[in-house]
C-alpha cells in the first residue's frame, strides 16, 4: 500500500517563508504572502488550448471521451469538463498514488466565469461584519501571523460528483468520480476570527462570499451560510494552504473556507467577506440551488413531484477501487491485488469490505494510515478470480456511525449526493 509522503507542513511553511522567491514573494522574506506574488500573468480570461490526449470516462452515456489539459495555471494532467467557468476533474489514477490528492491535479469547480486573474496580497482584506461588536478588515498578515495556526486533513467533494452515472441522465457537469480530492488544509479557525469580531446576542447564521462575480448584473452572487454553532465548532477553518503549499489560484487563493464533512458548495473560494446574520439567509444559493429531496439517500423516482426540498449538507460514505479499471483482464485463479480509497462522509471509516462475486459474499480489507475522520483512507486486499469469464468486483464502506453504502443507487433531479456500492466489470482469462 502506498501513501503520499508529505513533509511536516509547519517545517515546509518555514522553509518556504525563509527561502521564498518568484511566485512566493521576495527572497528571504518570512512574510510569505506579503510582497509580489507573481500570479498577475496567469490569465483565465482566454480560452486555453489543450492537448490531443483524451481519456475515456466510464460514464452512463456519451460523451465519454474528454480532453486531458495542462493549460490552466498551476494545473497539470487534469480532465477538462468545461473551460468557462473552469471545471477540471481529477483522474482516478491520482487517487491510486496516495491519500493526498496532488494540488496540480486537485479538481476545480466554479459557478461564475468572472474570476480574478490575480490577487494583490498587499491590499487584500477579509472583512468581518454584520451582527458583530466590531467590524474587522483583516490582512493576510493578520491571519497568517496574528492567529493560532491549525491543520486538518479533509475531503473536498462536489455535490454533483459522479453525476455522469445517474440514470435517467440529469443536466449539469457529467462528472465521473474525480470531482473530489483530499488535502491537508492549513489556516486558522473560523471561531477565532469570529471571536475577534465579537458575536452579538441573537446571531443565528454566518454568510460567506468570495471574489468571483456573476456574469450578468442580475444573476445571484454566490454566497453560502452556516448555522452559528456550526461556524464556531472549532473545526470549520479559513485555509491559506493545502498540502504544505499555498492554495492554487483556481482552488481559492488566497483564502478558502473549509467545512469538513460537508459538500464543497460550502467551501467558499477566494473568501473575502464574512457576514454574521441575525435572521435566516434566504439567498438563492441557500434556498433554491443545491437542495435535495428530504428523503432517505436524497432519493426520489424520476418524474416524482411534490417532494420537500432541503439544502444539501453532510457527505455520505463512499469507496472506490483505484488500481483496476472497468474491463480489465485478470488472470483466472491467480492472486490479484486490489486497492482503493474510502471516506466516511461526515465521520470516519470503520471498515471497508470487498466482493469478487457481485456482492454475494464480502471479505474485510486492510486499512491504511488514519489521517483523521474527514480524510481518505486507503484500503487493500487480494483475491483470485474463480473461473474464466466475466466478473463484477465491488467495494463497500461503513463509517463509524454505522452508515454503509446502499446496494441501490439513489436518484434525484440535480444529480446530487450519489452513493451506491460501486461495481467494476472485469474478465478473468
Amino acid at each position: 500500500m502506498t501513501n503520499a509522503a508529505l513533509p511536516s507542513p509547519k517545517r515546509a511553511f518555514e522553509e518556504r517563508l525563509t527561502h521564498s522567491s518568484g511566485i512566493l514573494g521576495r527572497p528571504s522574506s518570512r512574510r510569505w504572502f506579503l510582497g509580489q506574488i507573481g500570479l498577475a500573468g496567469l490569465s483565465l480570461a482566454a480560452t486555453p488550448a489543450w492537448s490531443e490526449q483524451t481519456v475515456k470516462l466510464p460514464l452512463a452515456g456519451d460523451p465519454r471521451d474528454r480532453p486531458i489539459s495542462n493549460d490552466f495555471p498551476q494545473k497539470r494532467n487534469v480532465i477538462l469538463q468545461r473551460t468557462r467557468p473552469p471545471l477540471l476533474e481529477t483522474p482516478l489514477e491520482a487517487f491510486d498514488r496516495g491519500v493526498f490528492t496532488p494540488n496540480e491535479q486537485f479538481y476545480v469547480r466554479w459557478h461564475w466565469a468572472v474570476i480574478p486573474n490575480a490577487v494583490d496580497v498587499g491590499t487584500f482584506r477579509l472583512s468581518v461584519r454584520g451582527h458583530v461588536n466590531q467590524v474587522l478588515s483583516l490582512s493576510l498578515n493578520d491571519l497568517v501571523r496574528g492567529l493560532p495556526r491549525v491543520e486538518l486533513v479533509a475531503v473536498n467533494q462536489c455535490s454533483g460528483n459522479s453525476r455522469g452515472d445517474f440514470l435517467p441522465r440529469v443536466p449539469g457537469a457529467q462528472w465521473a468520480h474525480g470531482a473530489m480530492g483530499n488535502a491537508r488544509w492549513t489556516g486558522v479557525r473560523l471561531r477565532d476570527v469570529l471571536d475577534r469580531a465579537g458575536i452579538k446576542s441573537g446571531a443565528i447564521q454566518v454568510r460567506f462570499n468570495g471574489l468571483d462575480e456573476p456574469v450578468v448584473p442580475d444573476a445571484p452572487d454566490f454566497m453560502k451560510s452556516l448555522e452559528i454553532d456550526h461556524a464556531r465548532d472549532g473545526e470549520v477553518m479559513i485555509a491559506f494552504a493545502m498540502n504544505g503549499e499555498q492554495l492554487p489560484l483556481l482552488n481559492g487563493f488566497p483564502l478558502r473556507l473549509v467545512v469538513p464533512g460537508w459538500y464543497s458548495t460550502y467551501w467558499v473560494k477566494m473568501l473575502s467577506d464574512i457576514e454574521v446574520l441575525d435572521k435566516p439567509d434566504n439567498n438563492y444559493w441557500m434556498t433554491q440551488a443545491y437542495t435535495i429531496p428530504d428523503t432517505p439517500y436524497a432519493n426520489i423516482a424520476p418524474g416524482q413531484t411534490g417532494v420537500k426540498m432541503v439544502p444539501i449538507s453532510r457527505m455520505v460514505p463512499r469507496s472506490f477501487i483505484t488500481n483496476i479499471t472497468p474491463g480489465a483482464l485478470l488472470p483466472a485463479g491467480a492472486p490479484t491485488v486490489v486497492r482503493g480509497i474510502a471516506f466516511g462522509g461526515d465521520t470516519g471509516v470503520a471498515k471497508v469490505e470487498f466482493s469478487s462475486d457481485a456482492g454475494k459474499s464480502w471479505q474485510p480489507t486492510k486499512l491504511g494510515t488514519d489521517y483523521g475522520k474527514y480524510s481518505f483512507r486507503q484500503w487493500e486486499t487480494s483475491f483470485a478470480p474463480v473461473g474464466m469469464g466475466n466478473h463484477s468486483i465491488m467495494v463497500r464502506c461503513t463509517n463509524t456511525a454505522n452508515v454503509a453504502q446502499p446496494d441501490t443507487a439513489n436518484w434525484n433531479n440535480s444529480g446530487f449526493m450519489r452513493n451506491v456500492v460501486e461495481a467494476i466489470p472485469v474478465a478473468a482469462i
